[in-house]
């Protein structure tokens, strides 16, 4: 399989790009694709350095950047792919080795629990290492659709994959790195979490001493 795209921005295959955009609408599917690079490129050094009290800051910064390019996704007019099948642009990236790295270095941290859909309220486990794997599959598919011509679709693939999955996944991930850096800073003592709250501590401060 193939693993998560280098930095940089190679040039778009031009003869691929058979949908006619506006300028305004190239310039915002460029915006968002540096986003998306950016993101995937800092989550890979972020597993490899395995630095997890740096990594709960990092992290929290990361999602929060990439959340902001998703929700101006959202507010934008339905994109629609330029036709009813997607273009053929190769297996998804293997994101196997970045969720055991995350996972492991996460430690305790990494299972935690949230509402998924706050009007159908019913609270469920995930884990951080899957659902950021599961975030940085989506955001990869619509980048290489977007490094090969496919502009249309990048846009409909990143706004719809958004709005029905990784936005979900990416808000719950940043409210848990939020709690973690709360619990570390305000000091929050809830007998029934002591256990996270002991975890919290323990990787924030491995980076201090």
């Amino acid at each position: 399989m193939t693993q998560l795209p280098p930095p940089g921005q190679p040039g778009r295959d031009v003869a691929a790009e058979s949908q006619q955009l506006d300028g305004e609408t190239e310039e915002f599917a460029q915006q968002i694709a540096d986003s998306v690079a950016s993101f995937l490129l800092a989550l890979r050094e972020i597993a490899r350095e395995a630095d997890g009290s740096r990594a709960i800051s990092l992290l929290l910064l990361e999602i929060s950047q990439v959340l902001l390019a998703g929700a101006r996704l959202g507010v934008q007019q339905d994109f629609e792919p330029a036709s009813e099948h997607q273009p053929d642009v190769g297996p998804e990236a293997d994101v196997d080795e970045l969720r055991l790295r995350l996972a492991e270095m996460l430690g305790n941290l990494d299972t935690y629990s949230f509402v998924f859909d706050p009007y159908v309220p019913e609270v469920v486990a995930g884990n951080l290492s899957d659902d950021l794997a599961s975030i940085a599959t989506d955001l990869e598919n619509g980048l290489r659709h977007f490094r090969r011509g496919n502009v249309r679709e990048a846009l409909w693939w990143w706004q719809f994959s958004y709005v029905s999955s990784w936005g979900n996944l990416a808000g719950a991930a940043l409210n848990a790195l939020l709690s973690v850096v709360s619990h570390d800073r305000l000091d929050v003592d809830y007998v029934s979490e002591s256990d996270q709250i002991e975890a919290a501590e323990a990787v924030l401060d491995s980076g201090r001493g």
